[in-house]
């Protein structure tokens, strides 16, 4: 077993794709000989060569749009947006194209978009989006967003797999401070569109994706160490499909739920989640279901603001709090 990086666990699993299968290359800006802009793709090019491990322009447009025709013609690329935030600069090609090629045509599109995404890094307005609700609202495309290296690494290499579009939202928070024990010698393959319990408790579900799940968990052990309360945490994991049976589940299970996302609150993933709830699962309620999410502004530059903006354990422990005394 080796301690693996979350960072490094995306490293590996695209190395060990382009070793299986030759149609595996990569491709965006700086990801060469500079290695990323953050060394996710150091050393690469020097393994497996300028022809699979491609520097583009500054152009996202033109790299989904590459990416899209080399998917056509049974290539499977994965390609880089530097940051989630100039996913926009693509878009029309992700959900114009790659999205309803398959519902037009028959064919398959199997490409990866790796969108490095998420505040805490003090990036300011233009480095810090949450941009997966647009994505999820598009039929078509996958969207994945992992939370642990172990996910990131058997996620990625599941998502290079698939004859989808994929969108893969790798929390840049998480990069180097998120650790598993990983085999370097283990087939690892996470399915898509299944959720996982990260944490067991019978109080509250907590339901969340991404750097979240970390603050969740340090809010569940501060509950149940002062307070007694134990609350069950549920990874999605993958945002579409949604694993609408494990939500579901977990409200059976525990009748209050606290749901957490660093995207904005409105428009964001959690409102489809607690609209799933009414709709299906309003009766095994015993509490106001509660988000915690972004606030509906730019992210701040300054740390201060930044902490201010983003969730945090205390303010889902608060909403926990709220449910459990309804």
């Amino acid at each position: 077993m080796a301690e693996t990086t979350y960072l490094q666990a995306i490293t590996d699993a695209m190395r060990e794709e382009m070793l299986r299968d030759p149609r595996v290359f990569l491709l965006g800006e700086d990801i060469g000989v500079y290695g990323g802009a953050f060394k996710v793709t150091k050393g690469l090019i020097d393994e497996f060569g300028e022809e699979r491990v491609m520097d583009t322009p500054i152009s996202e447009a033109a790299i989904v749009g590459v990416a899209v025709g080399a998917a056509l013609t049974g290539m499977r690329p994965i390609a880089e947006m530097q940051f989630a935030d100039f996913i926009t600069s693509g878009f029309s090609q992700l959900v114009t194209n790659a999205a309803t090629l398959h519902y037009r045509y028959g064919t398959a599109v199997p490409m990866v978009v790796r969108a490095p995404s998420g505040g805490g890094i003090h990036g300011g307005a233009f480095h810090s989006k949450n941009p997966e609700a647009w994505f999820v609202h598009q039929p078509g495309l996958k969207v994945v967003a992992p939370a642990t290296a172990r996910d990131a690494k058997g996620l990625l290499k599941s998502a290079v797999r698939d004859d989808n579009p994929v969108l893969f939202f790798e929390n840049k928070y998480l990069y180097r401070r998120i650790k598993d024990e990983i085999d370097p010698g283990e087939e690892l393959l996470v399915p898509l569109g299944r959720a996982h319990i990260a944490r067991a408790g019978g109080d509250v579900s907590i339901i969340t994706y991404g750097a979240m799940v970390h603050a969740a968990q340090e809010a569940a052990d501060k509950l149940a160490a002062e307070e007694g309360v134990e609350a069950e945490i549920i990874d999605l994991r993958s945002l579409q499909p949604l694993d609408k049976e494990a939500i579901f589940a977990a409200v059976m299970r525990t009748n209050r739920v606290v749901i957490v996302h660093e995207a904005n609150l409105t428009g964001g993933i959690g409102g489809e989640i607690a609209a799933l709830i009414s709709e299906h699962a309003f009766e095994a309620l015993d509490a106001p279901i509660k988000r915690v999410a972004g606030l509906d502004t730019p992210t701040p530059y300054a740390p201060a603001m930044e902490e201010f903006w983003r969730p945090n354990a205390e303010k889902i422990a608060q909403a926990i709090r709220e449910v459990i005394r309804f």
